[in-house]
């Protein structure tokens, strides 16, 4: 955006604010960041915690890193640039996600820290980050999509893991390893930490 554009754009305050929105929904809008490599099972989870907050009447969206790119960001590559405009795009559209009230998951590789970093900056209190930590072992020999085997065979350049960096995170707000524990014990170790910090809390 070029200092002639920014200076006509003037933020427009609306009358029903994101409190109203919550007590509306009876929740806290919130992103819960599912970060991993791929194959580690960041959708499976994610997918299964939607299911259990949604029989509980909890308002929930998934926001899926490959279903995004078939819309929203079907014009980007897998680039470090692509990436982190990847990143970028997918954490305005959660911000207006949660300020709506609604409880994302939020499922991206999203391999450099500094980029899940400005996630947590612009969300605050509201960022969740879940670690899912499986074994790149694992992961290559899970492999769902074939993706593993076509980057061994240079079909597929800069894949994570393979020919470019995963950075794990240092200080997530919760590490569930997929390769240790079943999909439900790793719901409920998340479900167990937003009651905790009362982050599905109902009165």
């Amino acid at each position: 955006m070029n200092s002639n554009t920014e200076s006509n754009v003037v933020w427009h305050n609306t009358s029903v604010s994101k409190e109203d929105r919550e007590r509306l929904l009876n929740q806290k809008g919130i992103v819960i960041w599912f970060t991993g490599l791929s194959g580690a099972g960041k959708s499976t989870v994610a997918n299964a915690l939607s299911v259990k907050l949604h029989n509980n009447s909890y308002f929930t969206y998934l926001l899926d890193g490959d279903n995004l790119r078939h819309g929203l960001n079907s014009n980007l590559g897998f680039s470090k640039e692509d990436r982190v405009e990847n990143i970028r795009r997918v954490k305005e559209v959660a911000n207006l996600f949660a300020d709506a009230g609604v409880i994302i998951l939020a499922t991206f590789i999203s391999p450099f820290r500094e980029d899940r970093n400005s996630v947590r900056e612009l969300l605050g209190d509201r960022f969740v980050e879940v670690f899912v930590d499986c074994d790149l072992e694992v992961c290559e020999d899970r492999d769902p999509k074939g993706l593993y085997k076509k980057a061994r065979t240079g079909l597929i350049k800069d894949f994570t893991g393979i020919d470019s960096p995963y950075e794990k995170p240092e200080k997530p707000e919760i590490t569930i390893n997929t390769h240790k524990s079943t999909i439900d014990q790793c719901v409920q170790q998340i479900i167990d930490y937003l009651k905790e910090r009362r982050y599905l809390n109902r009165g």
